[in-house]
């Protein structure tokens, strides 16, 4: 074989050889970064899926922060609770000097029960610190609030509180002390009022006996209808005012009232008594003669007092000089 055939022959296989191989070097080349390139760019897009997913949805850890602050401070999130006392003024004027923006009593509204469900009356009135300790009923509140300088008495409807003060004392002084020891009263869980057995002495509080309106199947039907209108048109009109009524008894034609809290110091309560009161029972029941204020021993002693009072001012400064002219000066 001469040397060129040689050499031809060799030329040839390498040729062929480069054609065999080359589609087979390209088609790794293509298949292998193909593969690789998609196989980074999916797990690269999942990944950072999960992590912007991650970074976006709350998690447990910023709400178990409050949780642990809260418990440091001594105040659990069960136990936490929203209060919210509102102060009404009561129809019951302060008119000793004269002033008619001021009033005797303030009506507390703590939105928390403050008689037990359970208790046999719609009130509880405390008229002197003695009463809030001694039996059947005292209340830690009551003897705080009458612990205040300036305050007469403390009177509990089922969901508020009557504060009465003494005609010498300004509310700017005892409205912040007392609203601070009803809130902290309500807020600490604190037992308002509690029953204790007695030993048969007469109650220091008044109310918490016997429910006087509640019907009786041996009253006569006069007296049946005078608790239905008493209980169910007059009673809420004064618990609004921050007071209530009781049914002393019915005597040849006279219903006898006796007004409690804002109500029972109130100057106008001859007013409320004769236009409100006998107006409208007279109108329903033609039985109805009048109506009448049952006074206590100490309510008459204060409204002689009183009566005496009117007399100085007069002796003093002149007929038109009592307690009374600036509500009837007023236009």
């Amino acid at each position: 074989m001469s040397l060129v055939s040689v050499s031809t022959t060799m030329f040839r296989r390498a040729l062929l050889g480069t054609r065999l191989a080359r589609p087979t070097a390209e088609c790794h080349r293509t298949f292998k970064p193909a593969f690789a390139s998609r196989s980074v760019s999916s797990s690269a897009r999942l990944s950072t899926l999960t992590a912007s997913e991650t970074r976006r949805r709350p998690t447990v850890q910023p709400y178990q922060q409050p949780v642990a602050q809260s418990r440091v401070n001594g105040l659990s999130p069960t136990t936490k609770r929203t209060i919210f006392i509102q102060t009404e003024n009561t129809p019951n004027p302060d008119l000793t000097f004269g002033f008619f923006d001021s009033f005797q009593a303030l009506k507390f509204i703590p939105n928390h029960p403050v008689l037990p469900e359970d208790f046999p009356t719609t009130f509880l009135e405390y008229l002197s610190p003695r009463s809030t300790l001694a039996p059947p009923h005292p209340s830690p509140l009551a003897a705080k609030l009458l612990d205040v300088e300036g305050v007469t008495s403390v009177f509990y409807g089922s969901d508020f509180i009557t504060v009465t003060k003494a005609s010498d004392a300004q509310w700017a002084h005892i409205k912040p002390e007392v609203f601070s020891i009803i809130t902290q009263a309500v807020t600490s869980g604190e037992t308002i009022v509690t029953t204790v057995e007695s030993a048969g002495a007469d109650a220091a509080q008044e109310g918490g006996g016997e429910e006087s309106l509640v019907y009786d199947e041996e009253d006569d039907e006069v007296v049946g209808m005078i608790k239905e209108l008493l209980e169910t048109r007059i009673r809420p009109a004064i618990q609004e005012d921050g007071g209530d009524i009781e049914l002393r008894g019915f005597e040849n034609g006279i219903v006898l009232l006796k007004l409690r809290g804002a109500c029972r110091t109130c100057d106008s309560s001859t007013v409320t008594l004769k236009n409100g009161i006998e107006s409208m029972l007279m109108h329903y029941i033609e039985e109805v003669k009048g109506v009448e204020q049952v006074m206590d021993q100490e309510e008459e002693i204060s409204m002689h007092e009183f009566a005496r009072f009117e007399q100085k001012l007069r002796q003093q400064k002149g007929p038109e000089a009592t307690a009374g002219s600036p509500l009837d000066s007023a236009p």
